[in-house]
């Protein structure tokens, strides 16, 4: 006999309390197996370096982020996070600056779209990383060729994600705001730009692992500093008591970066909440 609507397992939900122990199960299931699988490891070989227990772990922050460097005297995580949150800062600033400008120039006049659509489809489909040696041909090894790799990653992305949602826009929005006397600048800043503006938030949420990708990498080849030239710096020595932190330092930072433009864009614009809500 046919399962009744209600017993499919597609129409059932959890409550609020299971759906918090739900969301909580993988990491503890993944805490649990590196637990299992260090303890397995530290039992044949004391030395092993591969899963350093937790205890190992929690020395090592404490000798990175609470303990001078011997040699400089510097806090060592807090100077790698400041050096490598501008970079990734300056990088996004621009990138959004970019992909919002030129995005919404594209979906909004034609003839930018005839112009610039094809070539920003194609500029967007080079590999990033294929052109850092290039970046630092040009830019040098300083500063701005790790910022221009963040650009060059991102930015083609949310011009054309931004290009597409301008051109969705009701036609009947642009129509009006052209009766009521509007020019092109006005119905770029009055009508579009304000529509646009949680879903530049939503383009640079999901630009976000990228930018740390292309900064990771930057930073892996060239740099004194930063979370990711610390972590290729001790890869060396297998320094992986220190090297699974910094991990998820960046880990937790993506993580808190992306709820505050969550947060953020929830309370600046309920309007897009709700319209996301009831689709």
């Amino acid at each position: 006999m046919a399962l009744s609507r209600s017993g499919r397992l597609i129409n059932k939900h959890p409550g609020p309390a299971a759906g918090r122990l739900l969301a909580m199960l993988p990491f503890a299931v993944l805490l649990l197996a590196y637990a299992v699988g260090s303890d397995i490891r530290l039992s044949e070989n004391p030395n092993d370096k591969l899963l350093p227990s937790f205890a190992s772990l929690a020395d090592a922050v404490e000798r990175m982020a609470f303990e001078p460097d011997k040699r400089t005297g510097d806090y060592l995580l807090w100077v790698d996070t400041v050096a490598s949150l501008s970079r990734l800062g300056g990088g996004v600033l621009l990138a959004t600056l970019l992909g919002a400008g030129i995005g919404i120039t594209v979906g909004l006049i034609p003839y930018a779209r005839w112009t610039m659509s094809a070539f920003i489809a194609v500029f967007a489909m080079i590999p990033p990383l294929a052109v850092l040696p290039i970046l630092f041909i040009t830019f040098g090894l300083g500063e701005t060729s790790k910022v221009a790799l963040i650009v060059f990653g991102i930015a083609p992305f949310m011009m054309r994600d931004l290009a597409l949602r301008v051109a969705e826009l009701p036609s009947e929005q642009i129509v009006k705001a052209q009766t009521l006397g509007a020019s092109t600048w006005h119905i770029a800043w009055r009508v579009v730009l304000p529509q646009m503006m949680p879903r530049i938030i939503d383009a640079l949420r999901l630009s976000l692992g990228s930018a740390w990708l292309f900064l990771i990498a930057a930073e892996a080849i060239a740099a004194q500093s930063g979370l990711g030239y610390r972590i290729f710096l001790l890869r060396r020595y297998l320094a992986m008591d220190v090297i699974l932190p910094y991990v998820f330092w960046i880990t937790l930072l993506a993580v808190v970066f992306d709820f505050i433009l969550r947060r953020y864009q929830v309370w600046a614009y309920p309007w897009f909440a709700s319209e996301r809500a009831q689709s």
